[in-house]
């Protein structure tokens, strides 16, 4: 059972080997999940094998990346368009808002009118048969 381990392991770590020598020669991805596929290891046994890590590693600061991996940062362009829309839904929500604003006090003001109520207090409402109110002149007391 030893031998076999033995064996495996060894297999293990000349596929690797393999793995690293190909990347160099073809320029194909350096990375250790990209290294641990082709030699069907896991990245984790990679990991323990300080001399497999270290050729990995100078062969990444060799190569550079032709790839993007992982979130990049947004370009400045991006930045300033995302700026722009926002800026502009910004201008439309306040020019909505100012028109709301002015119809609500237009509602507002029908109805005080309706209601015969104004601010100088110059009417007040009366109930009439039907319990609906109309504008009659407030009265007061001499």
């Amino acid at each position: 059972m030893a031998e076999a381990t033995r064996r495996r392991s060894q297999r293990a770590r000349t596929n690797a080997e393999k793995a690293i020598s190909v990347a160099q020669r073809t320029g194909s991805p350096t990375s250790f999940a990209a290294i641990a596929k082709v030699a069907g290891v896991s990245r984790s046994w990679l990991y323990t094998q300080q001399d497999l890590v270290t050729a990995i590693r100078q062969l990444q600061n060799r190569q550079p990346s032709s790839q993007r991996t992982g979130s990049q940062p947004a370009s400045i362009a991006s930045i300033q368009r995302r700026l722009d829309i926002t800026l502009a839904r910004i201008k439309q929500l306040r020019t909505e808002n100012s028109d709301l604003a002015a119809r609500l006090e237009m509602a507002y003001g029908k109805i005080r009118r309706l209601r015969g109520v104004s601010r100088s207090g110059g009417f007040e409402p009366e109930k009439q048969e039907n319990n609906v109110p109309s504008c009659v002149p407030r009265t007061t007391a001499k």
